[in-house]
């Protein structure tokens, strides 16, 4: 797969998950928005057709991964998210930070095959885009926490 299909399908995935949180939508009603989501981020990221069809299937694939690895593990991100970042709950954080993070531990624990730098560096690149300047700083220690407990790096990371 593309890296630049797997950046898309990470953005389409934070799409999908700000859409079902926003709306609280269960998670078969966000994955049913897939497709008119990805017409909408296509058209923002000026995508030509040929490589929109090209690419579509792949994006989606990764997308629909990535917001089914959480949804599976939807308590325990959740949980764990709300319990790193200290002095934070789910309800006050920014809903795009919220769900950056959904994202990020949801492809740490659920596609083990992507490097932990990887999901880290795509993370806070995704909260810069979406969030505040403060953001992608946040993002980082959060997902840093989660990587240590989980025993993805190692504790001086």
């Amino acid at each position: 797969m593309p890296e630049g299909a797997r950046r898309r399908g990470r953005e389409l995935a934070l799409a999908i998950l700000f859409q079902a949180d926003v709306a609280q939508l269960r998670p078969g009603e966000a994955v049913s928005r897939l497709g008119d989501t990805m017409d909408i981020l296509a058209e923002i990221w000026e995508m030509p057709a040929d490589e929109r069809r090209k690419l579509r299937p792949e994006i989606e694939e990764f997308a629909v991964r990535l917001v089914e690895a959480y949804f599976v593990r939807a308590e325990e991100i959740d949980e764990a998210v709300e319990r790193l970042a200290r002095d934070w709950t789910l309800e006050r954080m920014p809903a795009t930070d919220r769900n950056v993070l959904r994202v990020a531990a949801a492809e740490l624990l659920g596609v083990p095959q992507t490097p932990v730098s990887v999901v880290f560096n795509e993370a806070v690149e995704l909260a810069k885009l979406y969030g505040t300047p403060a953001s992608g700083k946040f993002v980082n220690g959060v997902l840093a926490s989660l990587a240590r407990e989980k025993g993805l790096v190692s504790e001086k990371a």
